[in-house]
């Protein structure tokens, strides 16, 4: 199996079955995005534990693209602190934005997305989630 093949896999498989993903109750949602160009759609519900971002909770109607990249984000960011988050997400949005090199052991499955910063129409579909996490930041943190 090649790398692209690989990271062709994860994609495909945070997109059939993505994590942290359910139902989000009536005014649970801290932000709700949505793409009028693609149709994506996402809901993100969080907390604020010390100085982690827990119980990080999606709920996404869209592409494959959208959807792959809002459970990987889901599941990279739960559980960590604050300033770790900023920097995987700047990281992340510099990445797709053709800006640096995507590192591994930076941003973990989240390297799989890399190839969409060739498709230009497609970045918005993989950073929505992003700015959909620090729209919440912004929401939780003074």
């Amino acid at each position: 199996m090649q790398l692209d093949d690989l990271y062709q896999e994860v994609i495909l498989d945070h997109y059939r079955h993505p994590r942290c993903s359910g139902e989000l109750a009536e005014g649970e949602a801290l932000v709700d995005e949505e793409n009028p160009l693609c149709g994506d759609h996402l809901k993100l519900a969080a907390h604020i534990a010390g100085d982690k971002l827990t119980g990080v909770k999606i709920q996404c109607q869209g592409c494959a693209i959208c959807t792959a990249s809002a459970s990987m984000m889901a599941e990279a960011v739960n559980d960590l602190p604050l300033a770790d988050i900023r920097k995987k997400s700047a990281a992340f949005l510099a990445v797709l934005r053709g800006e640096r090199a995507a590192s591994e052991e930076e941003l973990g499955d989240l390297v799989a997305l890399r190839g969409v910063a060739e498709f230009p129409l497609r970045v918005k579909c993989a950073t929505m989630p992003w700015h959909a996490l620090e729209a919440a930041l912004k929401r939780l943190t003074p």
